[in-house]
């Protein structure tokens, strides 16, 4: 293509002859230099396909302008830059080409209630040096905030609503009909795909894993709780029973995946019901079962599809990471983690990666105004190791420790204070089925550490119960919230430990001066008023930390505030299922269950009994 010149740079034999010509270049050229200097409302689009092919997608060549496609991940826009126009961010084959490295693209996508998860999702990726990927936006408000963020965004034009979407409610249904339909949609522009959903994290680089298997058209994760295979190399397709899970899987842009997309897209929108990930294991398990040259790889879908399934060791499901503690026992490293195989919802999720240190909060989560507070979990070592793991040694190991945590939620309570929970010890798992305590063939070690949501309601405790009714609201962080790198060293070393002593004891008068590290002295069973008496002083310090819970409290002064505390904190409380062979068989715990002599922890024996011990 010829280059762009002047009238004025062109040799005097040529103005005679081309000087129509010149002149109607010199327009062009003047009108094509004013439409590429847009506004800040209209950035500059990337370059034509065209003008890519050809050239090395591992990065950007330093010749290309930056935009809005191919700009460093979290550097925003420039300040008091506008919102481009709708257009600029619709999913275009040059989008994908400006962001994609190698010939990959990973993607994830979510509406606005998960925006915390996407951040979370993108830096633990930008983190390990991987910056291809893009975000889909389902609505207009996730689309403006990541995009001046500095977060590589395009507009799903889904226009779904901002709230989170319950596990099997219509808009759940939706969003997986949607990521069907942008999976159909990335394919034809030839990159590989990973596609990932948002309530997962990347621990370490995957790319380098998927390469190893070049002919696999489909790498998928499983909900595979049994190994199969005890190193890094691909699960035994042939003893892998459990579903294949979409939240993380791989495509090659080969004839078979692109034909699978397309079935898999018709069948899904032919019945808005049906679950996505039921309707993806159906195809892909119509003709399955002839092993591909070299045994890693299966043909399945259409007996030309050549899959891998992800070994859950170290890309790990909800249950293989935060219960079996799977890649530990293996001593592997893990690439991913998703939060499969929990409750309490989406809060339930955020509550696990938050145990892990894996979530990204904003600096204000590390420093609540009233100060935090926490105690060291006192629990007999008979209880946690003696006797057969049953469910009544289950329950008796769990309510010794929820005796303690109802007694430090009515201290932080009291002293307007965020409760830091212990770590929570279980002897059973907790599944939606009955099952005999552990799954039979998994790694989970008896007894372990349960995530707080096999135990207690995430979800209610985070809601704004009405205050008439149920008293102040609590606020509580994870058990690992005081070892987090993020949280402040002036957080960290604002300090009053807590000891508990007898109330007649000489030495139980305050602040113990023969401590180097200040110690202070609280009589046992202490009345709400001598607590508040006693602590109220050390309000400005940031962590009051108990030596122990057990006889820390003697009891409300006000017996209607003990009634809304009472109301509130048995309601944190879940369930634990399931017993086997049982028509309900499941227990509910309960936060008041001492007070109730002889009680057992039985299943309930009718319909009418089948409800939570609020009463």
């Amino acid at each position: 293509m010829a280059a762009w010149c002047s009238a004025e740079s062109t040799k005097p034999v040529f103005v005679g002859i081309y000087g129509a010509v010149l002149g109607g270049f010199a327009v062009s050229a003047l009108f094509f230099l004013l439409s590429s200097i847009s506004p800040l409302s209209t950035p500059t689009l990337p370059l034509p396909a065209a003008a890519i092919a050809g050239a090395n997608l591992s990065a950007p060549t330093p010749a290309q302008p930056e935009t809005m496609y191919n700009r460093p991940i979290w550097k925003p826009p420039p300040r008091r830059a506008r919102m481009p126009s709708p257009r600029a961010f619709r999913l275009t084959r040059d989008m994908v080409a400006a962001r994609a490295r190698d010939g990959v693209i990973v993607v994830t996508f979510g509406n606005y209630a998960f925006l915390d998860f996407i951040l979370t999702w993108v830096r633990h990726l930008t983190d390990l040096g991987v910056d291809s990927l893009l975000v889909g936006a389902m609505d207009t408000k996730l689309l403006r905030e990541l995009y001046f963020r500095g977060v590589p965004v395009f507009d799903m034009g889904s226009r779904m609503a901002t709230e989170d979407a319950g596990w099997g409610s219509p808009t759940f249904h939706k969003m997986g009909r949607e990521k069907v339909l942008l999976i159909n949609a990335l394919l034809p522009f030839g990159y590989e795909l990973l596609m990932c959903d948002t309530d997962m994290v990347w621990l370490k680089n995957p790319l380098p894993y998927l390469a190893r298997y070049p002919d696999a058209d489909l790498l998928t994760s499983s909900d595979q709780v049994i190994p199969t295979v005890t190193d890094d190399s691909l699960e035994n397709w042939r003893e892998v029973t459990g579903a294949f899970n979409i939240g993380i899987f791989h495509w090659r842009p080969t004839e078979p995946a692109k034909r699978l997309a397309k079935d898999w897209k018709e069948l899904v929108i032919s019945d808005d019901k049906l679950w996505d990930q039921n309707a993806f294991n159906d195809l892909v398990r119509k003709k399955f079962g002839q092993p591909v040259q070299g045994g890693d790889l299966v043909y399945s879908y259409d007996g030309k599809l050549k899959l891998g399934v992800l070994p859950a060791s170290i890309f790990c499901s909800g249950h293989t990471y935060f219960v079996q503690g799977m890649y530990k026992q293996l001593h592997l490293e893990p690439y991913a983690v998703h939060t499969t195989f929990q409750y309490a919802g989406t809060e339930g999720k955020r509550h696990r990666l938050r145990e892990a240190m894996l979530f990204f909060d904003q600096p204000s989560y590390y420093d609540s105004p009233g100060g935090f507070l926490s105690f060291k979990p006192n629990i007999p070592k008979s209880l946690l190791l003696d006797g057969a793991h049953t469910v009544e040694s289950h329950f008796e190991l769990v309510n010794y420790q929820l005796k303690q945590i109802r007694t430090a939620l009515a201290v932080a309570s009291l002293l307007k204070r965020t409760l830091v929970m212990p770590p929570l010890w279980c002897r059973l798992d907790r599944m939606w089925f009955g099952h005999p305590g552990i799954l039979e063939g998994t790694m989970t070690r008896q007894p372990f550490l349960c995530p707080m949501d096999h135990v207690f309601e995430v979800h209610v405790m985070l809601k704004d119960l009405p205050k008439e009714e149920f008293g102040p609201h609590i606020d509580f962080r994870e058990y690992s919230f005081l070892e987090n790198p993020s949280l402040p060293k002036e957080v960290k070393d604002s300090l009053l430990d807590v000891q508990l002593c007898d109330e007649h004891s000489s030495r139980c008068s305050g602040v113990d001066e023969t401590d180097k590290h200040r110690s202070f002295l609280l009589p046992r069973n202490s009345t709400e008023e001598k607590l508040l008496d006693l602590l109220s002083p050390y309000k400005d310090v940031k962590i009051i930390q108990f030596s122990s819970m057990v006889d820390a409290f003697g009891g409300f002064a006000d017996a209607a505030v003990e009634k809304k505390f009472r109301n509130r904190v048995k309601r944190y409380v879940g369930l634990w299922c399931c017993v086997e062979f049982r028509d309900i068989g499941h227990i509910y715990y309960d936060m008041y269950w001492d007070e109730k002599p002889g009680w057992r922890p039985h299943p309930p024996e009718t319909r009418e009994q089948d409800h939570p011990p609020w009463s």
